[in-house]
């Protein structure tokens, strides 16, 4: 079923392609210039949106071995996420339960005990408090009680989704929608993940709005890529989240041929983002490569951090290393040089008042729905935004 769902997409793009046509909005959509900068707007989103919503916070391949786990920073949040010996995920606040003390240090690795390193207190891979220095003189304390800060965590179409408020549970199908099928035929599950890289970045949603757009291809990157891409896209929308896909010459290679024979490459291509900060994008470096980009909001309204992760679909050798290595080198040229670079700069001009809005036109579809989902959240209370979620409709063409 899904993958007919795939066809009918790739049907609909063709036919927009044979036409060298693309679909609009009703309107132009108008955003005010300080949501770009504005303290109290940002602290919002940041209450609403991030501290509520699941966000991508890694890869099943990360955490595949029983005690396995990856440890990281999100927002001045410490987590801790651990495959346990019964292969079940958990994640945790990266935080001990005596004085405080971030258990541990930020990468990943195996561990069966994971070890405070001020006072030695252990815990084990459920996050279960299992050891303290010098039991019998520290007094009586219930370990039972004193085991890691959980946090809510899953897994889907090899994607780790986690939050980062302790005690706010989410339904992570609810929330994808039925996307989360979709996703599985990118293969995740099943990729190496072959390097990582860190680019900083204007606001997040300044930076956000780059990956939605495809107006600016041909201008912006003109000198790298862009003069090989036309200027239209055709959306596919579950909910907040949405794919991109160019109608141009490539979708037209699929014209004559029956559904059956059209390749999955194809069926899978254009950049799909996972609200509110996922971007991937396929390419080929001596096989199927994505680059999967988490973007998270910088320490102030106005900077942003971007992990690229790269995952390849197949057993690198030392011929496609190297052309792994060459498309990192140029996708870091391309987003910090070209895409934030021109963030930053309107980053700067945003502040000056000479405006008081933005404009995104009627051929700047995802981003006026991403604005719009990015207005009802911070609108929203609690029970509002999940439910937003569960009645936002299946899989569904603008």
């Amino acid at each position: 079923m899904s993958r007919q769902l795939l066809v009918e997409a790739a049907r609909r793009t063709l036919a927009h392609a044979k036409a060298g046509t693309a679909p609009t909005e009703a309107g132009v959509r108008r955003v005010p210039t300080r949501n770009y900068y504005d303290p109290e707007r940002w602290q919002l989103e940041m209450d609403r949106i991030w501290r509520r919503v699941p966000l991508v916070l890694g890869f099943s391949v990360e955490l595949s071995q029983p005690n396995s786990y990856k440890a990281l920073e999100v927002m001045g949040m410490p987590i801790l996420i651990v495959r346990g010996d019964d292969g079940v995920l958990r994640s945790f606040v990266n935080m001990c339960s005596h004085r405080g003390a971030i258990v541990m240090e930020e990468g990943s690795g195996v561990a069966r005990r994971f070890n405070c390193p001020f006072h030695a207190w252990s815990y084990d891979s459920k996050g279960a408090l299992v050891g303290i220095l010098d039991r019998a003189a520290f007094g009586d304390v219930d370990m039972s009680c004193l085991g890691l800060t959980a946090l809510p965590v899953a897994e889907r179409a090899g994607l780790v989704f986690g939050g980062i408020t302790p005690g706010m549970a989410f339904d992570i199908d609810a929330y994808l929608g039925g996307y989360g099928e979709l996703l599985e035929h990118l293969g995740f599950a099943n990729c190496r993940l072959v390097g990582r890289q860190l680019v900083d970045g204007p606001n997040w949603k300044i930076s956000y709005d780059g990956y939605l757009d495809f107006y600016h291809l041909p201008i912006l990157h003109r000198s790298s890529f862009g003069a090989d891409y036309n200027n239209k896209t055709v959306s596919d929308v579950y909910g907040p989240h949405q794919r991109q896909v160019q109608p141009d010459r490539r979708m037209l290679e699929l014209d004559g041929l029956a559904d059956d024979e059209w390749p999955l490459d194809r069926l899978v291509g254009g950049v799909w983002t996972i609200f509110p900060h996922l971007s991937i994008a396929g390419f080929e470096a001596g096989g199927r490569l994505y680059m999967v980009s988490q973007l998270f909001p910088g320490d102030t309204p106005e900077t942003s951090v971007t992990v690229q992760n790269f995952l390849a679909t197949f057993e690198p050798d030392h011929d496609s290393e190297s052309l792994i290595d060459k498309q990192m080198d140029f996708l870091m040229h391309v987003v910090r040089d070209e895409d934030y670079y021109t963030g930053k700069r309107i980053q700067r001009a945003v502040k000056t008042g000479a405006k008081s809005e933005v404009i995104f036109g009627r051929n700047e579809g995802p981003c006026q729905r991403f604005h719009g989902w990015v207005d009802a959240l911070v609108e929203a209370d609690d029970s509002q935004a999940m439910s937003m979620f569960t009645n936002a409709g299946e899989f569904h063409h603008p």
